[in-house]
């Protein structure tokens, strides 16, 4: 299924207006039917008391691609909220930026379960960091 102008433009407007994402820097880099990739720098107030990214930083972006993933598959009239998110953080977050890629593992009518996978970039090399699992619902 393809990624409609009218869907695109919706979530585009609403990842703009989320101020959390403006404050980590974070921009929406990708944008696929049932797919999403957002990336943020790693900036000096976004990091933990060791130097590396703050967990809530790779949550905040790893929450958000797989939401808008997610969004891409429902109506345009439609918005959604995360139900639950689940984290597994692999490793420090150590680089020059971070990127969630989050997609939908099953759509559904009332629960859709997702996932995101997210990297530190340092020099185009990637490393995952972190995986999230969730559902997110209509509302």
């Amino acid at each position: 299924m393809s990624l409609t102008p009218d869907i695109e433009a919706k979530v585009r407007a609403s990842f703009d207006r989320q101020t959390m994402m403006e404050t980590l820097g974070a921009r929406l880099t990708m944008l696929r039917s049932g797919f999403a990739q957002i990336t943020a720098p790693l900036l000096p107030g976004s990091r933990q008391q060791q130097g590396a990214g703050h967990a809530a930083l790779t949550f905040a972006i790893g929450d958000s691609a797989a939401g808008y993933a997610a969004l891409t598959l429902f109506d345009i009239d439609a918005e959604i909220l995360t139900a639950e998110m689940k984290i597994n953080l692999l490793r420090p977050a150590v680089g020059d930026k971070l990127i969630a890629e989050g997609k939908v593992i099953k759509a559904g009518r009332r629960l859709t379960v997702v996932q995101a996978d997210v990297y530190a970039e340092t020099d185009g090399e990637r490393r995952q960091i972190a995986l999230l699992q969730g559902t997110m619902v209509p509302v």
